[in-house]
């Protein structure tokens, strides 16, 4: 995959985008737990009151609270409460809040943030606890005595109607402070939060003596923290579908690069290069292996740098809540990598398996397609159907593998995050019970260690396609990192402004690459312009080969091909290709007119170029028997005209081109020695100033060639015309004997 990384520079804004979108994201969903913990912990069961901190509190009890606080407690206490009474300039807005306010006065608490709350919490919480405590201690002379024992005295010997908190207040300093040092201790193994919660109680029943209406205070935290909870949602869900669209666009983007840069490094391959790429193979690393990486490149930003996120920001909020209980999730985590790296060790080595029986399955398919005929003649349709099932056997048997291997991970992963579920509540309830943990805290956590697991869920998925995505990518990358082995130069030279088309083979040799021998051997001729040189020989005696060299389809590897004096290894492959005027053995059309075919040559050339074309090609008669005749349409690969309709069409498109140089590769082969004879006459005329090579294994077809090349075994053999090698040279007399008469051939 990283091969491939800086294909992705283009998008690399989107992507930054994207990452930042999913850390909103993944800290909405990471606040949606906390505001559930706080309605079950402050909107149900403590009834909208979040603090030991009242917002108001009557005098008279403040006084109260102040004598169980330390030295140091009560002034920062009271210095972040103001006093109300009825001189106060705000009076009458906070009679309507507090009532109580009309017959004393009301301390009401400031502005502050929650730092300074959660030191106050303990201090307060602490305070309403002791005062509410021994308010009830009094109406149970066994708890008065046991409060007592706090204080230095019994508290149930005291005289009916006696005010308790007066007497306090009368106490020594140094006997309230060790009262307060007592207090401390004996809530020293309570946490703050459960002594909120505990205090909780005392500060609805103060609210509730200020003539506030507490059923208010819990609906309106309830609608409050709802409220905010809809708006994250809200977010998150606003994050999760621009996310969607962000890695849909830049996976689309990517893919659409790829095979835009896969189908341009094709084009620049030699023939060298295609025979280490089958087509089949190139199909498949443009479709196939390109969908592999958009899909994983969707995932990868949508779910693998999500499920950190979550998986880290669930741990550290989960700790949070309990540390108590850390080694629940560790116990799943640990259980979970084990069950991955299973898979994954399983998994791996069937992906790279599987891209190859892709390739193997597309060989068959295509070369079924494409010999359809010859199958057919030779009643072989009982064996490709077994050679296709074979293929399409061993690539779903392998497929199927890898499902099966994925289809028993999944319900194990279930079991694994319901087991951690129950573990959580049976754990939680007894911390519950023990007043060590809150149940809105229980319940956040259990929603945590989910959000964890499925972070690691989502990444044992991604375990399972990154290496089938990994393996696609190597494959796309050989592609791209392919050197060519024909190259322009850094500097090229340009061919003279008055180009004649003369063509110099001088000394070459040529060697298949990974052939260990020589397939041409010291190659010397030249071809004038204005003459015919044809080429003929025995099969496999390199006629192809030489002519293939002049275009650079491949690579001389030794002496030099040059074109008016120029090596062509100096110049650009288009410079030199502008000259050439090509006809392959095979006459390849493509889906489209025959007009548009024709044009493939020049797409400027007019319609009495494309006319002359096909007059010289032997094509008019067959065209205007067509009633659209240029615009009939041609299918994909010519498969609606016959061989010879093919070649001259062929013939014509490389006779729009209007070259100095026309190469004509065996391309004669389907026409009749009737449309034969015709088109070389039309060529003769019609292209004097051109340098015509020809290859064929017809002697009637090159008997008129100002040179006639005889090839054997990769070497020249024979040099001269007609005349001359029926006198000098026994592999031309051989060939022409066998195919006319010597009558014929004088």
């Amino acid at each position: 995959m990283l091969r491939l990384a800086k294909y992705l520079k283009p998008y690399l804004l989107l992507v930054l985008i994207a990452v930042a979108l999913l850390f909103v994201q993944a800290n909405a969903d990471l606040a949606l737990p906390d505001y559930m913990s706080n309605i079950v912990n402050y909107g149900i069961q403590q009834g909208g009151v979040q603090n030991a901190v009242p917002a108001a509190i009557r005098q008279s009890e403040m006084n109260r609270l102040v004598l169980f606080m330390s030295a140091g407690d009560k002034p920062m206490v009271l210095g972040d409460y103001t006093l109300a009474d009825k001189n106060s300039p705000d009076y009458e807005q906070y009679v309507k809040d507090y009532p109580a306010l009309a017959n004393e006065p009301v301390y009401v608490l400031k502005p502050i943030d929650q730092a300074e709350v959660s030191k106050l919490n303990p201090i307060m919480g602490k305070a309403l606890l002791v005062v509410s405590g021994l308010e009830q201690a009094l109406a149970d002379p066994a708890r008065a005595q046991a409060m007592g024992q706090s204080f230095g005295f019994d508290l149930s010997n005291l005289p009916p109607g006696v005010d308790v908190f007066a007497m306090l207040q009368k106490l020594p300093p140094a006997t309230l402070s060790k009262i307060a040092d007592t207090i401390d201790q004996k809530f020293a193994t309570l946490g703050d939060s459960m002594i909120v919660q505990m205090s909780v109680g005392a500060v609805k029943t103060e609210y509730a003596a200020l003539g506030m209406d507490t059923s208010k205070v819990q609906t309106d935290y309830l609608w409050h923290t709802g409220f905010l909870m809809l708006l994250v949602t809200l977010l998150s869900i606003a994050c999760t579908i621009s996310v969607g669209f962000l890695s849909a666009r830049t996976a689309a983007g990517l893919a659409r690069d790829l095979r835009r840069n896969v189908f341009k490094q094709v084009e620049s391959f030699a023939s060298t290069e295609f025979d280490k790429f089958s087509t089949a193979s190139l199909i498949t690393r443009s479709t196939n292996d390109v969908t592999q990486i958009q899909m994983v490149v969707i995932l990868v930003m949508r779910m693998v740098i999500y499920a950190p996120i979550i998986g880290v920001g669930g741990i550290i909020r989960a700790l949070a809540k309990s540390t108590s209980m850390w080694w629940t999730i560790a116990l799943a985590v640990i259980v979970l990598l084990g069950l991955i790296m299973t898979i994954f060790s399983i998994a791996l080595p069937k992906f790279k398996v599987i891209q190859s029986l892709i390739d193997r399955l597309n060989l068959v398919t295509r070369e079924n397609l494409s010999g359809m005929m010859v199958i057919r003649a030779f009643n072989m349709q009982g064996f490709e159907e077994n050679r296709f099932d074979k293929a399409n056997v061993d690539l779903t048997s392998v497929n199927l593998f890898v499902n099966r291997v994925m289809v028993v991970m999944m319900p194990i992963m279930m079991l694994i995050m319901n087991g951690v579920t129950v573990l959580i509540i049976w754990v939680g309830a007894h911390a519950v019970a023990q007043s060590q943990m809150q149940v809105g805290d229980m319940i956040a956590f259990m929603q945590y260690a989910i959000q964890i697991v499925m972070a690691f869920l989502m990444l044992s998925m991604m375990f399972i396609i990154l290496p089938r995505a990994a393996v696609s990518a190597d494959r796309i990358a050989d592609v791209l990192e392919m050197e060519p082995h024909i190259k322009d130069p850094v500097a090229p030279r340009q061919f003279p402004a008055s180009f004649k088309g003369n063509i110099e083979f001088r000394n070459v040799n040529f060697r298949y690459p990974g052939a260990e021998e020589d397939v041409l051997h010291d190659i010397t001729f030249t071809a004038k312009p204005g003459q015919t040189t044809a080429f003929i020989g025995t099969t496999g005696s390199g006629k192809s080969t030489i002519i293939n060299l002049i275009p650079r389809f491949y690579e001389v590897t030794g002496g030099a091909v040059l074109l008016d004096g120029v090596d062509i290894r100096e110049v650009t492959q288009h410079d030199l290709r502008e000259k050439i005027g090509y006809v392959p053995q095979k006459g390849n059309l493509f889906s489209g007119t025959i007009e548009s075919n024709l044009l493939y040559a020049d797409e400027n050339a007019s319609d009495e170029d494309l006319k002359l074309a096909a007059d010289i090609s032997q094509s008019t008669e067959f065209i205007s028997a067509k009633p659209e005749g240029m615009q009939t349409e041609i299918a994909q690969g010519g498969t609606n005209v016959s061989g010879g309709q093919k070649q001259r069409l062929s013939i014509a498109r490389a006779l729009v081109k209007k070259a100095p140089i026309y190469i004509f590769d065996d391309s004669f082969s389907a026409l009749d020695f009737k449309t034969d004879a015709a088109l070389r006459k039309a060529l003769r005329e019609h292209t004097r100033a051109s340098a015509l090579l020809i290859v064929t294994q017809r002697i009637a077809t090159i008997k008129n060639a100002e040179q006639i090349i005889v090839l054997d075994e990769g070497k020249v053999v024979g040099k001269g015309n007609h005349e001359e090698l029926m006198k000098s040279c026994e592999v031309y007399q051989g060939i022409a004997l066998s195919q006319l008469s010597k009558e014929e051939l004088a």
